[in-house]
């Protein structure tokens, strides 16, 4: 690869979605190598940065062009454009504007190292900023002991991708649910948390709060479905709990 680096000899690399590169790589352009990522640095620095602004309830976000260096999305700031998040957007709603927006903001950084205007900014060095960790089977399954709005977040920022679990407890089965689109309803309860309620061909699952209106999920050897369309062929026991 090295090699053919080098019978290229671009001037400048771009990266977008990528792993780390090797510092004989990035060092290699004349005008440096510069990444794109989908957050405001340094915040969400990582792996999931979409994801965990959503799962996280922030408000808004954006795309940040830096300079590569030795570390993860540590690297100088070229520029910055921020983007807001919609109460009801998902991850995937969010991940397309911020490839749009994205687009933009490599084509004015290209112009800026093109005419020697680039003025790299230094990240600043507290440990305090929120970090887009990897996502895995433990932090996508949803803790029914969170406030309900909270698990509204965790669900609409896995959607549609790598998406949202909970085990169901439906009598003697113990089921591996998706979860896709969900509404939230926020009033009080006196049901259990996790207690699955179904009214009016609707589902429900109590949690602090309020409960989340499940619209599509997907059981196990099931395809996604909306659930108007599940309950009408498939039984959830009186005392069905998600955990």
């Amino acid at each position: 690869f090295q090699e053919s680096l080098e019978r290229l000899n671009p001037n400048v690399i771009i990266v977008v979605a990528f792993r780390m590169l090797p510092e004989k790589v990035w060092r290699f352009p004349k005008y440096g190598t510069f990444n794109l990522h989908a957050s405001l640095l340094p915040q969400y620095r990582g792996a999931a940065p979409i994801h965990w602004a959503i799962i996280n309830g922030e408000t808004e976000t954006g795309v940040t062009t830096f300079f590569i260096d030795d570390k993860i999305d540590t690297g100088e700031i070229i520029l910055q454009e921020k983007a807001t998040i919609e109460s009801d957007d998902t991850v995937g709603d969010l991940h397309d504007r911020l490839m749009h927006l994205g687009t933009g903001t490599v084509i004015k950084t290209l112009e800026l190292i093109k005419e020697d205007k680039a003025i790299p900014l230094p990240q600043p060095k507290s440990k305090d900023f929120k970090t887009a960790y990897k996502l895995n089977a433990e932090n996508t399954k949803i803790n029914w002991e969170r406030p309900i709005k909270d698990i509204y977040n965790h669900v609409r920022g896995l959607n549609p991708f790598p998406v949202a679990y909970t085990m169901i407890q439906n009598g003697d089965e113990e089921l591996r649910a998706k979860l896709y689109s969900v509404k939230l309803l926020q009033e009080n309860h006196s049901h259990d948390l996790g207690k699955l309620v179904i009214k009016d061909n609707e589902l429900y699952i109590a949690g602090h709060g309020g409960y989340l209106v499940i619209e599509e999920m997907q059981l196990p050897n099931k395809k996604r479905m909306a659930v108007k369309d599940l309950l009408n062929g498939f039984t959830f026991d009186a005392y069905a709990y998600a955990f």
